[in-house]
């Protein structure tokens, strides 16, 4: 697939050219199961991410990456960096790029951001989760962006895997 003809490329910033000669009509196929698959596949986040600027609601896969990331800090010191950067971009009030939470579990990173512990963003990961698969993932699924794509992937002929 040229990037001078495909859509997706004109979509893409220049970071993340040449995307789709290694997007599989099977990857895409397995978006459409669940959430999860989307999500922990290898192109899946970035597609969804773009998908969610056009609601305005990219923040929240931003997010999850970010706390997962988070996770696999080994070193204090780099956590505690890392926590405040969350703490400032996502959860304080008025952040920049505040999601969607609920004050308790905001109120327990408040309380544990002085100390932060690998699981101290777990609560709202789960929340923000919880919000794109019932919320934006259903939206996803339906939209032009996906059904484009995967018209784009079977008219090309990239559906050797596809059973």
């Amino acid at each position: 697939m040229s990037p001078n003809t495909c859509w997706l490329c004109k979509i893409f910033r220049a970071e993340e050219n040449g995307i789709s000669s290694k997007l599989s009509l099977e990857e895409v196929l397995q978006w459409s199961q669940s959430f999860e698959n989307l999500v922990t596949s290898k192109y899946g986040p970035m597609i969804y991410k773009s998908y969610l600027k056009t609601e305005h609601s990219d923040e929240n896969i931003e997010f999850w990456l970010a706390c997962e990331a988070y996770k696999k800090i080994t070193s204090q010191r780099k956590r505690i960096s890392m926590a405040r950067k969350l703490f400032t971009s996502y959860i304080q009030p008025q952040a920049p790029n505040e999601i969607n939470i609920d004050s308790p579990a905001r109120k327990a990173i408040m309380r544990n951001i002085q100390e932060p512990t690998q699981s101290c963003f777990d609560e709202a990961q789960r929340i923000i989760y919880r919000h794109m698969e019932r919320d934006s993932y259903p939206r996803f699924l339906e939209s032009q962006f996906y059904q484009k794509l995967k018209r784009s992937l079977q008219a090309n002929g990239n559906n050797s895997m596809v059973n």
